[in-house]
């Protein structure tokens, strides 16, 4: 299954300060997810936070990457930029995606993050998202679009239209359930879907009322 993650640069620090930075992650992250078998599906890398939605092609993957990417990622920027110490807040947060149900969405919530940090007017005009890639604006190595996405049409120019009015309209899943989904590590999922991760993993997935 998919996964919505997010990393954060520690005390909120910028983890990009120029466009440098952000071909060097890229580059890096690419290396890293074609070694541990990682699929980025969408990203958008921020100032001081970096979005990925990525399918695992094994149970370590996710992890390996992270682990591989921060080390590399870090010590040249460090080495760029003269510095020493952290750069990451800790773990990165990730939250399972029900692929069938919410996955566009919270592609579309990772590619208006510049939007609704007031960087862009259209999410198209920031460079630094797999948003460009999905609209047949420009090529992107890095990305291989998630199965649903090739279902939205059956050309190239009907898939494009149909992503590009994905976000003409108001999602039907609001940015506080994507938000507290990954802040709290929890599935994003309607009660089916967790109900077989109980039965597959164990644990507690399922909200059991408040109290007796």
């Amino acid at each position: 299954y998919p996964y919505h993650l997010i990393v954060r640069g520690n005390n909120r620090q910028q983890v990009f300060l120029d466009d440098a930075d952000r071909r060097d992650y890229k580059a890096v992250l690419q290396v890293a997810c074609g070694a541990e078998g990682l699929v980025v599906h969408a990203y958008v890398l921020m100032g001081n936070h970096v979005h990925l939605i990525a399918t695992p092609q094994r149970t370590d993957a996710l992890a390996r990457v992270m682990q591989a990417v921060g080390r590399t990622y870090v010590r040249r920027f460090n080495r760029r930029h003269g510095r020493t110490g952290t750069l990451w807040e800790g773990r990165y947060r990730a939250s399972i995606i029900q692929d069938d149900r919410y996955l566009l969405a919270c592609q579309r919530y990772v590619e208006l993050n510049p939007v609704r940090a007031g960087l862009v007017a259209r999410p198209e005009d920031y460079r630094w998202s797999s948003h460009r890639h999905h609209l047949g604006l420009e090529s992107d190595a890095l990305v291989s679009p998630h199965s649903l996405y090739w279902a939205l049409g059956n050309t190239p120019f009907d898939r494009e239209i149909a992503y590009r009015a994905l976000f003409e309209a108001d999602s039907d899943v609001p940015d506080e359930t994507l938000a507290r989904t990954l802040t709290a590590g929890r599935p994003l999922a309607d009660l089916g879907f967790l109900e077989r991760i109980e039965r597959l993993v164990g644990g507690r997935w399922v909200p059991r009322p408040v109290g007796r």
